[in-house]
């Protein structure tokens, strides 16, 4: 057997950066059907190895783990995310992550729920009966608001979350597939980068305010999840890190690229969790009555202890996610030689775990491309391998706010769900792959008071 892996051939120089720049998504599935578990790709200067066994994904997230560290992707993530707790490695990585770890306690989480559904009535006391209402912007704006209370320990002005919106445009675009991008340096003045770099400072100045507003107050000022931990200082992670820098502990440049991160990733993934969830349920009319009824059965607004309660709810945010994962696919590096499924990965190689193929695949699901809330029962979902499954990634690296995202898109979508009836008005879905994946159009819904 070769040890080396197949793949599709590509076009001189630009190898298979045009097919996949085209639809990463169809590519992709393309690709693993036609070759297998282990498939090379040229995607750029470095040789790419995409893995779709569940097998391998474990061993590469979990059992391996120290093997395959994060890559250095592009200049222009480096611009954006820096040093933070997605980006950085090694003993930096591990130091960030026990400094922020606090923040994420599971009771400092359950004590934000009275926060996140107020932020959720705010928004919907600006809907209407029969209002449309472009979702993904209206959840982009929501999970801001909520970030920056639950992380940052205050809140956002109206204006200040249309900037954080409108400078989102241009950074989204900067990370589109794009084959060219390997010709052209990070520092040429184009005008996409310019207004990459435009707006990275324009959210630089959001975080500096951000951070004038709470510098003093770390040590006293009240925590937006009450007393749910047994500390008599505010532990959201900006509060952490100050007393961190205070103490010499972080850099300015540390503040900036874990709190760049948080604003983010803390808000982007969540947001688009939500609308893709609302979206499924409007396209599903029986789910969604299920899901109502289980909403609607709640005492008052819903709490995180009502969360516990809400199966089915469960269940439609699970296969939401199997089927349309905000993070669509992982990026690891070999750090040595290795073999995976009898072929040789070298060392520096960029190695690619698509949640896209994996989620969707006939292999691990049956009828794959169906909405089935139903398939994460209990019983069927001890059926399948268990890395068939992992949109918040896996092992040491997992996502640090997954449990906080669970939370919040459940009170999200129960407090919503509890007021309004939705219809989708928009196009077929098109999809954009970014750093996440994106609805390629607005996403209309029209509301209808409950």
């Amino acid at each position: 057997m070769s040890t080396r892996p197949p793949g599709p051939r590509g076009e001189p120089l630009l190898g298979n950066g045009r097919r996949y720049a085209r639809d990463p998504f169809a590519f992709m599935t393309a690709v693993a059907d036609a070759y297998g578990d282990v498939v090379r790709l040229d995607l750029g200067p470095r040789e790419t190895y995409m893995l779709t066994n569940p097998r391998d994904v474990e061993r590469v997230l979990v059992s391996e783990w120290a093997a395959f560290g994060k890559p250095a992707l592009d200049d222009a993530v480096d611009d954006l995310l820096g040093d933070g707790l997605l980006m950085s490695g090694g003993d930096r990585w591990q130091r960030q992550r026990d400094l922020a770890n606090p923040a994420f306690h599971a009771r400092r989480i359950a004590g934000l729920d009275d926060a996140i559904v107020g932020h959720t009535e705010e928004a919907m006391a600006g809907w209407s009966d029969g209002d449309r209402v472009d979702v993904q912007l209206e959840l982009a704006r929501l999970t801001v608001r909520v970030i920056v209370t639950a992380m940052f320990g205050t809140d956002i002005t109206e204006e200040r979350v249309r900037t954080v919106q409108e400078n989102l445009e241009p950074l989204g675009q900067r990370f589109e597939p794009d084959p060219m991008r390997a010709v052209i340096p990070d520092w040429a003045p184009t005008r996409e980068n310019r207004q990459f770099h435009d707006a990275v400072a324009t959210l630089e100045g959001v975080i500096d305010d951000l951070v004038a507003r709470r510098r003093g107050t770390e040590e006293t000022a009240p925590d937006p999840a009450g007393d749910a931990v047994d500390s008599p200082m505010p532990m959201d992670l900006l509060s952490i890190l100050l007393r961190a820098h205070n103490r010499g502990e972080q850099s300015d440049q540390d503040l900036r690229d874990e709190l760049m991160t948080m604003l983010l990733a803390g808000h982007d993934t969540t947001a688009l969790a939500l609308t893709y969830t609302f979206y499924l349920l409007s396209q599903h009319p029986d789910a969604k009555a299920r899901f109502r009824r289980e909403v609607d059965a709640l005492d008052g607004a819903p709490t995180a202890e009502d969360v516990r309660g809400l199966e089915f709810t469960d269940r439609v945010l699970s296969e939401a996610m199997r089927l349309y994962p905000p993070v669509y696919t992982l990026f690891r590096e070999s750090k040595v030689d290795t073999r995976i499924a009898g072929y040789r990965i070298p060392e520096g190689s960029l190695i690619m775990l698509p949640q896209w193929v994996i989620h969707r695949s006939d292999r691990w699901y049956d009828d794959p491309l169906a909405f089935d809330p139903d398939r994460w029962a209990p019983d069927r979902a001890r059926e399948r391998p268990r890395f068939a499954y992992y949109p918040f990634g896996a092992g040491p690296r997992h996502c640090i706010g997954k449990q906080f995202s669970l939370l919040e898109a459940k009170l999200i979508l129960a407090t919503v769900g509890r007021a309004f009836d939705f219809e989708y008005e928009g196009p077929d879905l098109d999809l954009r792959g970014s750093l996440t994946m994106h609805p390629g159009h607005p996403m209309p819904l029209r509301l209808s008071e409950r």
